[in-house]
């Protein structure tokens, strides 16, 4: 199957040498996300600030690929702070309609902000 790179002016420019999103077949997979905007700058604000610019990220990316949150199948979290959980658990609730994804959320040490996300999206083509 073909891959077809996936971009959109609506999320930052990718950081390194990588897609926004990978479309191939009925499958399209997100790269991670995080509380930047379109412009690239960061989101000033708290927690939730910033866990809301890495979802609407994501729903950028997968509008751009021809579909929405709902058509998530799996979605990674990466916290840097696992106390920040609930907080990120509430908002993904306001972007992810039941039923809800598959997900796994791990702490790990990004540099500079508290949250990413990455997804894989299932579409029918």
């Amino acid at each position: 199957m073909p891959k077809q790179a996936i971009s959109t002016p609506s999320a930052p420019v990718p950081g390194g040498a990588y897609s926004q999103a990978i479309a191939t077949g009925k499958l399209v997979f997100l790269a991670g996300q995080g509380p930047f905007t379109a412009n690239g700058e960061k989101v000033d604000g708290d927690f939730v600030d910033q866990a809301k610019q890495t979802f609407a990220n994501l729903a950028a990316v997968a509008e751009a690929a021809g579909g929405s949150l709902a058509d998530v199948v799996r979605v990674g979290v990466y916290l840097t702070d696992m106390s920040n959980f609930t907080m990120m658990n509430e908002v993904y609730r306001s972007f992810f309609p039941d039923p809800l994804p598959a997900r796994t959320t791990i702490q790990c040490g990004l540099h500079g902000f508290e949250i990413e996300a990455d997804a894989i999206l299932s579409l029918d083509r």
